[in-house]
């Protein structure tokens, strides 16, 4: 967003009020009745576009986003609150003030401040730098924000860096075409005593450092972000952490073992995301006494029923040979016209396996395509009530 854009409406809630309700009331009219009401189309569009964002926002910052300022890559990157503020409460355990680097709109550095730390954030690009001091004026926090290079910017003991990962429109997947590239922010933060850095989800295990933590963290089973623990703030090897409802749960391990193979059972589990990123699904094996039945494969099974935060359960109904035609056959015979489709080790595509089996009837089932040993099978089974 321009900054004298971002300045008029700083200085005019009434027209930010206005945006929200024409948004609102009007949906694709919403311009019009701007126009109409006299402002300046450059302005008539920053005011709709936050009023938007700001919508968007909610499901990251809930009741918070109605006063904070945001640009769409802004949001799409920024830290959801309830990681934020988990992240921050780790930091100030430690240290009494942090350097947030690449701050974007600044989520991670409001946390920091309003768990108390003594913050200075940083950001290559100014018209972003400025919608971070925007939302720290917003939440009355002070926050110290620069425009500055993460690599140039002088450090102190207790670093947070959360490289971009979009530029052009795009997503970055490799972490060498991170803005700044990983492999030269951990070069610059290999002597902090307390640091770490943000990344997807999609991190690959190699790109971990020796000594760091690696964590995974979900939200209300959505893995939203990985992050390494440097220095001091290294306490595991590997961790995954769970949001349920507002409440963290947390599983830790080495991530190199690996669940026994084991026949099928009663109950299918399948693990957390985070924690099959994290690697840690021999550790919940261990956990719920439970076994896999392909060593590639994450879904983990059990003659016995155990509720955990870390993992979705189904009782086995049925085991079939994976063959549509066959499974066709079998899934009418059962009235099945409303089938979730899951898979691992198949290769299949659930959307080109519905079409063949058209579905039709009352009854309503999960189908999960994997592999048992050398099998391809298809497992018909239902969700236990407190996967739910």
């Amino acid at each position: 967003m321009d900054q004298s854009l971002l300045a008029q409406l700083r200085n005019d809630p009434e027209l930010q009020r206005t945006a929200a309700a024409a948004i609102r009331d009007d949906g694709d009219r919403a311009p019009m009745t701007l126009r109409r009401a006299g402002i300046e189309p450059d302005l008539a569009a920053a005011a709709l576009t936050l009023a938007d964002l700001r919508r968007k926002a909610e499901t990251k910052f809930g009741d918070r986003a109605e006063d904070l300022y945001f640009t769409r890559p802004g949001l799409e990157q920024a830290t959801r609150w309830v990681v934020a503020e988990r992240r921050a409460a780790r930091f100030a355990g430690q240290v009494s003030g942090v350097l947030d680097l690449c701050c974007g709109i600044g989520t991670d550095a409001l946390a920091f401040a309003n768990a108390g730390l003594e913050v200075k954030a940083i950001d290559a690009d100014a018209e972003t730098a400025a919608i971070a001091r925007a939302n720290a004026d917003a939440m009355g926090l002070a926050v110290e924000v620069e425009v500055g290079d993460a690599l140039e910017t002088p450090l102190n003991g207790a670093v947070f860096a959360d490289p971009a990962r979009r530029g052009g429109g795009t997503r970055a997947f490799n972490p060498a075409e991170y803005s700044p590239p990983l492999d030269l922010l951990l070069d610059r933060l290999a002597d902090i005593r307390y640091a770490a850095i943000k990344l997807g989800p999609g991190i690959k295990h190699a790109w971990i450092p020796d000594g760091a933590e690696a964590e995974w963290v979900s939200v209300d089973r959505d893995v939203v972000e990985a992050c390494l623990w440097l220095g001091e703030a290294a306490q595991v090897r590997r961790r995954a952490s769970v949001c349920r409802q507002g409440e963290w749960h947390e599983l830790s391990g080495s991530g190199a073992n690996r669940a026994e193979v084991g026949e099928m059972a009663a109950y299918l589990y399948e693990p957390d995301g985070a924690v099959i990123r994290a690697g840690l699904v021999a550790e919940l094996a261990q956990d719920l006494g439970a076994h896999t039945a392909h060593e590639t494969i994450a879904y983990l099974y059990s003659d016995t029923l155990q509720e955990s935060t870390f993992a979705r359960a189904w009782k086995v109904e049925e085991v079939w040979p994976l063959h549509p035609k066959k499974l066709r056959a079998l899934l009418s015979d059962r009235g099945i016209g409303s089938l979730t489709i899951k898979q691992r080790g198949t290769g299949i595509d659930p959307a080109q396996l519905r079409k063949q089996l058209k579905l039709k009837g009352p009854n309503t089932a999960t189908l999960v395509a994997t592999r048992v040993g050398d099998d391809h099978v298809a497992i018909l089974c239902d969700e236990t009530a407190f996967s739910h």
